[in-house]
């Protein structure tokens, strides 16, 4: 049985992050594969799909879309929500669905790492980062991520996104009714 973990983030430094939480569909690939991993985004609609050794090694986010990344061979470890934030290691097979706004870097990898990305309905992506934007270019981050929608299907499941759909509307909610809610299902 597949097994999906969510992590919370919060709004830090010049970092908006998510009111989503970020999702890590564990074996969501058996066995993972470039094409077997690009093949079941497009599937469900996640397009403007890549696959390259790893992701970035500084830590960005985007603000024009969302993203899953797909670990099709080797493992990666990862940061998320700004610097020393958490740490998640995902392996072949394994699927990050990662809202607008949540910061991200690789901090270590196997040699034969390689991960596949892809955007709902074929977005195209920017590249923030945290150290290189102003107070006006948050803001106007922020209310990009605010107007995008929640993507139609997920990329592994091809379900209706519910836990972003039932997700508090504000940051600021008291996520520990919605956390028992998701143990719960």
């Amino acid at each position: 049985m597949r097994e999906t973990q969510h992590h919370w983030s919060r709004p830090s430094g010049m970092l908006p992050n998510s009111r989503f939480p970020l999702l890590v569909h564990r074996g969501a690939i058996p066995g993972g594969g470039v094409e077997a991993v690009k093949a079941r985004f497009r599937e469900n609609g996640w397009l403007n799909n890549w696959s390259y050794p790893g992701i970035y090694t500084y830590p960005h986010f985007h603000s024009t879309t969302h993203e899953c990344l797909g670990c099709a061979v080797g493992w990666m470890e990862v940061e998320l929500f700004g610097r020393g934030g958490t740490r998640v290691r995902i392996e072949a097979g394994d699927v990050i669905v990662m809202p607008a706004g949540v910061s991200h870097k690789m901090v270590g990898s196997s040699e034969d790492i390689v991960m596949v990305g892809g955007y709902p309905d074929g977005r195209d992506w920017d590249n923030m980062q945290e150290e290189a934007i102003t107070e006006e270019e948050r803001r106007a981050a922020a209310k990009r991520i605010m107007m995008l929608p929640i993507p139609a299907r997920d990329p592994v499941t091809g379900g209706p996104m519910r836990d972003w759909i039932d997700a508090p509307s504000s940051v600021d909610a008291d996520l520990n009714d919605f956390r028992d809610a998701l143990d719960a299902r």
